[in-house]
Formats: C-alpha cells, structure tokens, sequence
C-alpha cells in the first residue's frame, strides 16, 4: 500500500472500490466519475495555475477553506430542503441536483487538503459490515484513549 501526501493508504490502484463482492460496472463508472471531476478540480488550484478570474473553482480555491465551508453548509442546507420537499411530495429529482451541489464543493475542499475521492471511498469500503452504533462506539473509545494519554 502505497501513502499520499497526508498519509491515508491506498491501493495502488486507487480508483478501483475494495467492495467485498467483485466491483461492478456502475462502481467503477461512478469511481471514475469522481476521479475525473477530481482532476479536474485540482487543476484549479493555485499552485497549479488555477485563473481565479475565469473559473469559479480557482476563485472558491484562491479564497480558502472560508468560502468553500461556507459553500458546503449553504449546499447541505439546500439537501436537507430538497429532502423535505420531496417528502411532501415535491420533485425528488431536486434532492440529486442538490445532494451533486455539495458533493461537488466536498470534492473542492478534498482539493484543497490534498485528498482524493478515491480515499473517501476507501474510508466508506472500511465501514461496509460494521453496524454504525459499533462504529460510532468504536470512535468514541479511540477518542477517551487519545485523552487519556
């Protein structure tokens, strides 16, 4: 396994999803969709010649972590909005219009942190099988050892 630059591991090949059952077409179409956007994205960083004046990922990426957050919880707002709508009826294909909003501003900060969708995935194929009230537990056991020390 090989380490990036904040020291998560990953397979070499890094786009492919470590399911548990063999990967299908769709898993390794969406993995590949993200990891496009993702270049894509990190093509706007400053440090890479990011143009702030003609691209909106450059100008959210040349701002910093300020205006991207702020992007984030706006888009996670609209999700939750969305949701509530097509709860009542509404039109649900507006909660995936808005759920690609803050996936798409998740993506830009994972940019600016030096991360990947490929290790959000990964970290999503480590949780597979584990019940959530296990992993939660398990996080707030780790965390009180952190303290303790």
């Amino acid at each position: 396994m090989a380490s990036d630059r904040a020291g998560l591991k990953r397979s070499p090949d890094h786009l492919q999803m470590n399911t548990t059952s063999p990967p299908d077409a769709t898993n390794l179409d969406a993995a590949h969709s993200l990891a496009r956007l993702a270049a894509v994205i990190e093509s706007r960083l400053p440090q890479r010649g990011g143009d702030a004046d003609s691209s909106y990922v450059a100008r959210l990426l040349q701002k910093g972590p300020d205006a991207f957050l702020k992007k984030i919880g706006e888009e996670a707002t609209e999700v939750v909005m969305a949701a509530k709508d097509a709860e009542h009826g509404g039109d649900k294909t507006k909660v995936v219009n808005e759920v690609a909003d803050l996936w798409f501003h998740c993506m830009v900060a994972l940019a600016y942190y030096g991360l990947k969708p490929a290790d959000v995935l990964a970290e999503l194929d480590r949780r597979a099988g584990i019940s959530g009230i296990e992993e939660k537990a398990l996080r707030k056991a780790v965390a009180r050892e952190g303290v303790a020390e």
